[in-house]
């Protein structure tokens, strides 16, 4: 199941908010039928696609928190009991890796290999294998691991109940695309009387988040989308300007895309007064590679961060191990958002592109101390050359193939500088653009199409850069009768204007 989608919208999620305060109403103080009814709602959601996928899910929760609980019989102080400790931790990333490894990389090597053997002997074959992978994995079984390395670190340890660990590991805002929460930034949620209790200003903001976010995806990412997948399609016959209107329409894609799934996941937990962390904050307006990473899927920076760069070592031991560590999180970065080349490659570049800033840093090199030009000069140049920058990567995060980008950026200097039919003909099936046709106010659109395409994107580029995200809206705006007809105008516009049912890019990393 999905967001943007007529069964979650209409149905699932209204029926998950009032179930979940109908039972707080009624139940007594030492009643748990909220939790009981959220994890059950969190588990009919995940299993919506593949109801097989559930019992993997249910049996990573119980492995995980047993294993959780098993480290506070040993003393941490005790040298054999440390020993016991550590001994459980890697059992349990062993128990956590594997699957991971196995449901997302296993159809990559085996195709990797059947393709050399079989072209070696001249077969034409495909490999028999097709491994469906749980919805999910990467984030829950993120999650988990940070529980069990966060349950080593500390000697209290934590008292969850089983209910409490499983509907925070399956709740259904974050379950299929993050944010990578931690158990106690939720649980302690789960245990706060007062957000049991109905919040008709959390309701209000959720709703308003939900159909921001729903906006987003639906009129404006998958807009793009249909532009972006039309040029990939014809990419060995793209002129100029079509080389570039399709790159800088993917990274506004991406960006609509992940900025309306985090509004979407953060309002429908917010309508039942849980606050998720925040995953997503203007990423485009950062000025450089690392302010970008910054405010781009925050918890997945966290996570590698915690658990993956400081205990390499981090920056405590000398400049070129900080430099190996850097390189080494961003590859695997890549190859956490998926077993491809081109992954791997926008992963790399990332990570060079990062230690080149902490060598800069190192040796006070900065565009920051050049003399002699204005400041806010200088900060349109850092953005610029940022925002140039991702435009470039991303195009190896949605080829997938190194061939494929290189097929991309060799029609970038072969001519032509009138936006191609491949773009026109997506335009032209709008809703909107055939609702203004029908009025006759498309005049406009037929006299220059370049500079209408160019002025949706300036004004689409414009919109990340200036305007206030949906975490500010919310703390600086007041929820009135004119943000109730906001809200229902852009829900009605989101709902017709879903001919289908597109997945979030993310839902498959």
């Amino acid at each position: 199941m999905v967001f943007n989608s007529y069964i979650f919208i209409l149905f699932f999620l209204p029926l998950s908010v009032i179930g979940y305060f109908l039972l707080n109403k009624r139940k007594n103080s030492n009643s748990q039928k909220d939790l009981f009814w959220l994890l059950g709602m969190s588990f009919a959601f995940y299993a919506y696609s593949i109801p097989l996928f559930l019992g993997f899910l249910i049996l990573s929760i119980w492995i995980n928190y047993y294993l959780g609980k098993r480290f506070y019989i040993f003393n941490k102080k005790d040298e054999e009991g440390n020993r016991k400790r550590k001994k459980i931790l890697i059992i349990g990333l062993i128990l956590n890796l594997l699957p991971l490894i196995g449901f997302k990389y296993t159809n990559f090597l085996l195709g990797l290999t059947w393709d050399i053997w079989y072209k070696k002997w001249h077969w034409n074959m495909e490999h028999p294998l097709d491994i469906a992978v749980p919805l999910g994995i990467s984030f829950f079984t993120f999650m988990q691991i940070a529980y069990l390395v966060d349950c080593y670190r500390t000697e209290k340890g934590f008292d969850y109940s089983f209910l409490e660990y499983a509907t925070y590991v399956a709740f259904f805002p974050k379950i299929t695309m993050g944010p990578i929460a931690l158990h106690d930034e939720i649980i302690p949620q789960f245990r706060d009387d007062s957000k049991k209790i109905i919040n008709y200003n959390n309701l209000s903001g959720g709703l308003y988040a939900f159909a921001l976010g729903l906006a987003k995806k639906v009129l404006i990412a998958d807009t793009l989308a249909k532009i972006v997948n039309a040029c990939y399609a014809e990419v060995y016959y793209l002129n100029t300007m079509t080389s570039i209107v399709v790159m800088v329409c993917y990274t506004l894609q991406i960006y609509f895309d992940f900025s309306g799934y985090c509004d979407m996941a953060a309002g429908a937990a917010r309508m039942i007064n849980i606050e998720l962390p925040l995953n997503f904050n203007s990423p485009y307006k950062a000025k450089s590679i690392s302010e970008f990473w910054e405010r781009w899927h925050m918890t997945l920076t966290r996570f590698f961060t915690r658990y993956v760069y400081i205990p390499l070592g981090g920056s405590r031991k000398g400049k070129l191990r900080t430099y190996i560590n850097t390189m080494i999180v961003f590859l695997i970065s890549g190859l956490w958002h998926g077993a491809d080349v081109g992954f791997i490659i926008w992963g790399f570049w990332h990570g060079v592109i990062m230690v080149i800033e902490k060598v800069g840093k190192d040796l006070g090199l900065s565009i920051k101390n050049l003399t002699g030009i204005p400041r806010k000069i200088l900060d349109i140049l850092r953005w610029l050359a940022t925002f140039v920058i991702l435009n470039i990567t991303w195009m190896y995060f949605r080829a997938g193939s190194s061939h494929f980008v290189g097929a991309y950026f060799g029609r970038l200097p072969t001519g032509g500088w009138e936006v191609q039919h491949y773009v026109m003909d997506v335009v032209n099936e709008l809703i909107e653009i055939r609702i203004l046709k029908r009025f006759g106010l498309t005049s406009i659109l037929e006299y220059s199409m370049n500079a209408t395409v160019w002025v949706i994107i300036l004004l689409l580029i414009a919109a990340v850069v200036f305007m206030k995200n949906t975490q500010e809206k919310e703390k600086l705006e007041k929820y009135n009768w004119k943000r109730g007809i906001l809200t229902v105008v852009l829900l009605v516009w989101s709902i017709v204007s879903l001919s289908d049912v597109s997945e979030f890019l993310y839902f498959d990393f």
